[in-house]
Protein backbone atom coordinates (compact mmCIF):
# COMPACT_ATOMS: atom_id res chain seq x y z
CA UNK A 1 0.00 0.00 0.00
CA UNK A 2 2.78 2.45 0.88
CA UNK A 3 4.41 2.15 -2.54
CA UNK A 4 1.34 1.76 -4.75
CA UNK A 5 -1.21 4.07 -3.09
CA UNK A 6 0.67 6.42 -0.76
CA UNK A 7 3.53 7.38 -3.12
CA UNK A 8 6.39 6.02 -1.00
CA UNK A 9 9.59 5.95 -3.01
CA UNK A 10 13.32 6.15 -2.64
CA UNK A 11 13.75 9.59 -4.16
CA UNK A 12 17.45 9.12 -4.83
CA UNK A 13 20.51 6.98 -4.38
CA UNK A 14 23.42 9.41 -4.60
CA UNK A 15 27.03 8.28 -4.90
CA UNK A 16 29.42 10.78 -3.37
CA UNK A 17 32.86 10.80 -5.00
CA UNK A 18 35.90 12.68 -3.73
CA UNK A 19 37.74 14.55 -6.48
CA UNK A 20 40.39 16.02 -4.20
CA UNK A 21 43.09 13.99 -5.96
CA UNK A 22 42.04 15.20 -9.43
CA UNK A 23 43.37 18.75 -9.39
CA UNK A 24 46.32 19.07 -11.80
CA UNK A 25 48.47 21.91 -13.13
CA UNK A 26 46.78 21.93 -16.53
CA UNK A 27 43.07 22.15 -17.28
CA UNK A 28 43.25 19.27 -19.77
CA UNK A 29 44.81 16.88 -17.25
CA UNK A 30 42.28 17.92 -14.61
CA UNK A 31 39.41 17.27 -17.03
CA UNK A 32 40.81 13.84 -17.87
CA UNK A 33 41.36 12.90 -14.22
CA UNK A 34 37.83 13.97 -13.23
CA UNK A 35 36.18 12.16 -16.13
CA UNK A 36 38.10 8.94 -15.57
CA UNK A 37 37.49 8.83 -11.83
CA UNK A 38 33.74 9.48 -12.05
CA UNK A 39 33.15 6.98 -14.85
CA UNK A 40 35.24 4.35 -13.06
CA UNK A 41 33.63 4.74 -9.63
CA UNK A 42 30.02 5.10 -10.84
CA UNK A 43 30.22 2.60 -13.71
CA UNK A 44 27.75 0.14 -12.12
CA UNK A 45 25.60 2.56 -10.09
CA UNK A 46 22.61 2.44 -12.44
CA UNK A 47 22.58 -1.32 -13.04
CA UNK A 48 22.98 -2.18 -9.35
CA UNK A 49 20.30 0.30 -8.23
CA UNK A 50 17.89 -1.06 -10.83
CA UNK A 51 18.49 -4.66 -9.75
CA UNK A 52 17.83 -3.79 -6.08
CA UNK A 53 14.75 -1.84 -7.14
CA UNK A 54 13.31 -4.92 -8.87
CA UNK A 55 14.31 -7.28 -6.08
CA UNK A 56 12.78 -5.29 -3.20
CA UNK A 57 9.83 -3.80 -5.07
CA UNK A 58 10.41 -0.16 -4.09
CA UNK A 59 11.05 2.40 -6.81
CA UNK A 60 14.32 4.33 -6.81
CA UNK A 61 13.29 7.41 -8.75
CA UNK A 62 16.70 9.03 -9.32
CA UNK A 63 20.29 7.84 -9.45
CA UNK A 64 22.73 10.68 -8.90
CA UNK A 65 26.34 11.62 -8.20
CA UNK A 66 27.73 14.30 -5.91
CA UNK A 67 31.34 15.47 -6.00
CA UNK A 68 33.73 17.51 -3.88
CA UNK A 69 32.85 21.22 -4.28
CA UNK A 70 34.52 22.00 -7.59
CA UNK A 71 35.93 25.31 -6.36
CA UNK A 72 38.15 23.30 -3.99
CA UNK A 73 39.32 20.86 -6.65
CA UNK A 74 39.95 23.44 -9.38
CA UNK A 75 40.80 26.59 -7.45
CA UNK A 76 43.60 27.51 -9.87
CA UNK A 77 41.39 27.94 -12.96
CA UNK A 78 39.49 30.93 -14.36
CA UNK A 79 35.86 31.34 -15.38
CA UNK A 80 36.29 29.75 -18.81
CA UNK A 81 38.11 26.82 -17.22
CA UNK A 82 35.17 26.16 -14.90
CA UNK A 83 32.75 26.21 -17.84
CA UNK A 84 34.87 23.55 -19.57
CA UNK A 85 35.00 21.50 -16.38
CA UNK A 86 31.20 21.64 -16.13
CA UNK A 87 31.00 20.28 -19.66
CA UNK A 88 33.41 17.48 -18.71
CA UNK A 89 31.23 16.62 -15.72
CA UNK A 90 28.16 16.60 -17.95
CA UNK A 91 29.87 14.18 -20.32
CA UNK A 92 30.77 11.90 -17.39
CA UNK A 93 27.15 11.97 -16.19
CA UNK A 94 25.99 11.01 -19.68
CA UNK A 95 28.46 8.13 -19.81
CA UNK A 96 27.33 6.52 -16.54
CA UNK A 97 23.65 7.37 -17.11
CA UNK A 98 22.80 9.33 -13.95
CA UNK A 99 20.02 11.90 -13.76
CA UNK A 100 22.09 14.66 -12.16
CA UNK A 101 25.65 15.33 -11.09
CA UNK A 102 25.86 17.81 -8.22
CA UNK A 103 28.80 19.69 -6.78
CA UNK A 104 29.48 22.66 -9.05
CA UNK A 105 29.74 24.39 -5.72
CA UNK A 106 31.64 26.80 -3.49
CA UNK A 107 31.63 27.45 0.26
CA UNK A 108 31.89 31.21 0.78
CA UNK A 109 30.16 31.81 4.12
CA UNK A 110 33.25 33.52 5.53
CA UNK A 111 35.30 34.56 2.52
CA UNK A 112 35.92 34.02 -1.15
CA UNK A 113 39.03 32.79 -3.01
CA UNK A 114 39.86 33.58 -6.62
CA UNK A 115 38.68 30.10 -7.55
CA UNK A 116 35.38 30.61 -5.73
CA UNK A 117 34.79 33.83 -7.67
CA UNK A 118 35.68 32.19 -10.98
CA UNK A 119 33.24 29.33 -10.34
CA UNK A 120 30.45 31.73 -9.37
CA UNK A 121 31.05 33.84 -12.48
CA UNK A 122 30.83 30.66 -14.57
CA UNK A 123 27.50 29.46 -13.13
CA UNK A 124 25.12 30.98 -15.73
CA UNK A 125 26.96 29.46 -18.70
CA UNK A 126 28.06 26.27 -16.93
CA UNK A 127 24.57 25.35 -15.73
CA UNK A 128 22.77 26.81 -18.73
CA UNK A 129 24.84 24.87 -21.26
CA UNK A 130 24.72 21.44 -19.55
CA UNK A 131 21.93 18.91 -18.95
CA UNK A 132 22.92 17.13 -15.76
CA UNK A 133 24.99 19.59 -13.71
CA UNK A 134 23.59 21.32 -10.63
CA UNK A 135 25.18 24.04 -8.53
CA UNK A 136 25.06 25.29 -4.95
CA UNK A 137 26.72 28.10 -3.04
CA UNK A 138 26.81 28.27 0.76
CA UNK A 139 26.73 31.95 1.79
CA UNK A 140 26.08 31.71 5.54
CA UNK A 141 26.55 29.57 8.63
CA UNK A 142 25.60 29.84 12.28
CA UNK A 143 29.26 30.15 13.24
CA UNK A 144 30.54 32.47 10.49
CA UNK A 145 27.44 34.58 9.98
CA UNK A 146 26.20 35.84 6.61
CA UNK A 147 28.50 36.90 3.79
CA UNK A 148 26.39 39.81 2.54
CA UNK A 149 28.67 40.52 -0.43
CA UNK A 150 27.99 37.00 -1.65
CA UNK A 151 24.26 37.32 -0.97
CA UNK A 152 24.20 40.33 -3.30
CA UNK A 153 26.29 38.43 -5.85
CA UNK A 154 23.84 35.50 -5.71
CA UNK A 155 20.97 37.80 -6.63
CA UNK A 156 22.81 38.92 -9.76
CA UNK A 157 23.85 35.33 -10.55
CA UNK A 158 20.27 34.04 -10.36
CA UNK A 159 19.12 36.82 -12.70
CA UNK A 160 21.91 36.05 -15.19
CA UNK A 161 21.14 32.33 -15.04
CA UNK A 162 17.45 32.99 -15.70
CA UNK A 163 18.37 35.16 -18.69
CA UNK A 164 20.82 32.56 -20.04
CA UNK A 165 18.11 29.87 -19.92
CA UNK A 166 15.19 32.10 -20.94
CA UNK A 167 14.36 29.84 -23.89
CA UNK A 168 13.52 27.04 -21.43
CA UNK A 169 11.57 29.24 -19.03
CA UNK A 170 14.58 30.03 -16.84
CA UNK A 171 15.04 26.33 -16.05
CA UNK A 172 18.66 26.87 -15.05
CA UNK A 173 17.47 28.43 -11.78
CA UNK A 174 15.86 25.10 -10.83
CA UNK A 175 19.37 23.60 -10.85
CA UNK A 176 20.90 26.19 -8.54
CA UNK A 177 20.64 26.52 -4.74
CA UNK A 178 21.87 29.21 -2.35
CA UNK A 179 22.38 27.76 1.13
CA UNK A 180 22.87 28.69 4.74
CA UNK A 181 24.35 25.90 6.87
CA UNK A 182 24.78 23.49 3.95
CA UNK A 183 25.34 19.89 5.05
CA UNK A 184 28.13 17.72 3.63
CA UNK A 185 26.09 14.54 3.08
CA UNK A 186 22.92 15.87 1.43
CA UNK A 187 21.80 13.43 -1.30
CA UNK A 188 19.18 15.77 -2.81
CA UNK A 189 19.85 18.03 -5.78
CA UNK A 190 20.41 20.76 -6.57
CA UNK A 191 22.16 21.25 -3.23
CA UNK A 192 24.17 18.03 -2.95
CA UNK A 193 27.95 18.01 -2.74
CA UNK A 194 30.51 15.57 -1.33
CA UNK A 195 31.90 17.25 1.77
CA UNK A 196 35.60 17.43 2.57
CA UNK A 197 35.17 15.24 5.67
CA UNK A 198 33.41 12.48 3.70
CA UNK A 199 35.13 9.20 2.69
CA UNK A 200 36.61 8.51 -0.74
CA UNK A 201 33.34 7.12 -2.11
CA UNK A 202 30.02 6.82 -0.31
CA UNK A 203 26.41 5.90 -1.08
CA UNK A 204 23.72 8.14 0.44
CA UNK A 205 19.96 7.63 0.18
CA UNK A 206 17.18 10.19 0.09
CA UNK A 207 13.66 9.04 0.98
CA UNK A 208 10.40 10.86 0.43
CA UNK A 209 7.01 9.81 1.74
CA UNK A 210 4.57 12.74 2.06
CA UNK A 211 1.66 10.54 0.95
CA UNK A 212 2.36 7.95 3.65
CA UNK A 213 2.55 10.60 6.36
CA UNK A 214 -0.59 12.30 5.02
CA UNK A 215 -2.61 9.08 5.34
CA UNK A 216 -1.30 8.64 8.89
CA UNK A 217 -2.38 12.16 9.85
CA UNK A 218 -5.82 11.72 8.26
CA UNK A 219 -6.34 8.50 10.22
CA UNK A 220 -5.66 10.43 13.45
CA UNK A 221 -8.48 12.95 12.99
CA UNK A 222 -9.29 14.61 16.30
CA UNK A 223 -6.02 13.61 17.96
CA UNK A 224 -3.95 16.15 19.87
CA UNK A 225 -0.44 17.14 18.74
CA UNK A 226 1.27 14.70 21.10
CA UNK A 227 -0.74 11.73 19.78
CA UNK A 228 -0.24 12.93 16.22
CA UNK A 229 3.51 13.22 16.74
CA UNK A 230 3.74 9.65 18.05
CA UNK A 231 1.79 8.31 15.06
CA UNK A 232 4.07 10.17 12.61
CA UNK A 233 7.16 8.80 14.37
CA UNK A 234 5.92 5.21 13.96
CA UNK A 235 5.23 5.76 10.27
CA UNK A 236 8.58 7.44 9.66
CA UNK A 237 10.31 4.56 11.45
CA UNK A 238 8.92 2.13 8.84
CA UNK A 239 9.90 4.39 5.92
CA UNK A 240 13.41 4.83 7.28
CA UNK A 241 13.92 1.09 7.71
CA UNK A 242 13.06 0.59 4.04
CA UNK A 243 15.51 3.29 2.95
CA UNK A 244 18.25 1.95 5.19
CA UNK A 245 17.83 -1.55 3.73
CA UNK A 246 17.97 -0.33 0.15
CA UNK A 247 20.94 1.96 0.79
CA UNK A 248 23.00 -0.70 2.51
CA UNK A 249 22.17 -3.28 -0.17
CA UNK A 250 23.17 -0.99 -3.04
CA UNK A 251 26.35 0.11 -1.24
CA UNK A 252 27.37 -3.48 -0.47
CA UNK A 253 26.92 -4.59 -4.08
CA UNK A 254 28.87 -1.61 -5.35
CA UNK A 255 31.64 -2.24 -2.83
CA UNK A 256 31.46 1.27 -1.35
CA UNK A 257 30.78 2.63 2.12
CA UNK A 258 27.17 3.30 3.09
CA UNK A 259 26.67 6.86 4.29
CA UNK A 260 23.32 8.18 5.46
CA UNK A 261 19.57 8.04 5.02
CA UNK A 262 18.06 11.49 4.49
CA UNK A 263 14.35 11.35 5.26
CA UNK A 264 13.04 14.60 3.83
CA UNK A 265 9.38 15.03 2.96
CA UNK A 266 9.95 16.30 -0.57
CA UNK A 267 6.72 17.18 -2.39
CA UNK A 268 6.02 17.04 -6.11
CA UNK A 269 3.12 18.44 -8.15
CA UNK A 270 1.53 14.94 -8.12
CA UNK A 271 -1.73 14.46 -6.24
CA UNK A 272 -1.12 12.90 -2.82
CA UNK A 273 2.51 14.02 -2.70
CA UNK A 274 2.08 17.30 -0.83
CA UNK A 275 3.54 18.62 2.43
CA UNK A 276 0.93 21.41 2.39
CA UNK A 277 -1.82 18.78 2.53
CA UNK A 278 -0.16 17.23 5.60
CA UNK A 279 -0.16 20.58 7.40
CA UNK A 280 -3.81 21.17 6.50
CA UNK A 281 -4.74 17.67 7.69
CA UNK A 282 -3.09 18.56 11.01
CA UNK A 283 -5.72 21.27 11.43
CA UNK A 284 -4.44 24.37 9.65
CA UNK A 285 -7.02 26.41 7.79
CA UNK A 286 -4.38 27.13 5.16
CA UNK A 287 -0.60 26.94 4.87
CA UNK A 288 0.86 30.28 5.94
CA UNK A 289 -2.00 30.98 8.32
CA UNK A 290 -1.85 31.01 12.14
CA UNK A 291 -0.20 27.88 13.53
CA UNK A 292 1.82 27.04 10.41
CA UNK A 293 5.22 27.41 12.07
CA UNK A 294 4.18 25.33 15.10
CA UNK A 295 2.72 22.56 12.92
CA UNK A 296 5.81 22.47 10.70
CA UNK A 297 8.13 22.39 13.74
CA UNK A 298 6.18 19.46 15.20
CA UNK A 299 6.24 17.64 11.86
CA UNK A 300 10.00 18.10 11.49
CA UNK A 301 10.59 16.99 15.08
CA UNK A 302 8.55 13.82 14.57
CA UNK A 303 10.30 13.06 11.27
CA UNK A 304 13.76 13.42 12.82
CA UNK A 305 12.93 11.34 15.91
CA UNK A 306 11.18 8.62 13.92
CA UNK A 307 14.12 8.46 11.55
CA UNK A 308 16.60 8.19 14.41
CA UNK A 309 14.71 5.13 15.68
CA UNK A 310 14.73 3.53 12.22
CA UNK A 311 18.41 3.89 11.35
CA UNK A 312 21.69 4.66 13.07
CA UNK A 313 22.74 6.51 9.92
CA UNK A 314 20.20 9.32 9.59
CA UNK A 315 21.80 12.43 8.12
CA UNK A 316 21.52 15.00 5.37
CA UNK A 317 18.81 17.56 6.02
CA UNK A 318 16.00 15.20 7.15
CA UNK A 319 13.07 17.57 7.39
CA UNK A 320 10.24 18.92 5.26
CA UNK A 321 10.80 20.83 2.03
CA UNK A 322 8.43 23.73 1.41
CA UNK A 323 8.91 24.54 -2.30
CA UNK A 324 5.95 26.74 -3.26
CA UNK A 325 6.35 26.05 -6.98
CA UNK A 326 6.47 22.24 -6.62
CA UNK A 327 3.87 21.43 -3.96
CA UNK A 328 0.43 21.05 -5.56
CA UNK A 329 -1.14 22.09 -2.25
CA UNK A 330 0.51 25.51 -2.56
CA UNK A 331 0.12 26.17 -6.29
Amino acid sequence: RMTEVEHLDIRTTTMGISLRDCGCESLERTQQAIYEKITRRAEKLISVAQSVERELGIAIINKRISITPLAIVADRFDRDGFVKLAQTLDRAADTVGVDFLAGFSALVQKGCTNGDRALIDAIPEAIGSTRHITSSINVASTKAGINMDMVAKMGRTIKELAQFTADSGGLGCAKFVVFANAVEDNPFVAGAFHGVSEPETVLNVGISGPGVVLDTVKAMSGANFQELGEAIKRTVFKITRAGDLIGRTVAQRLGVQFGIVDLSLAPTPAEGDSVADILKAMGLEDVGGPGTTAALAMLNDAVKKGGAMGSRSVGGMSGAFIPVSEDQGMI
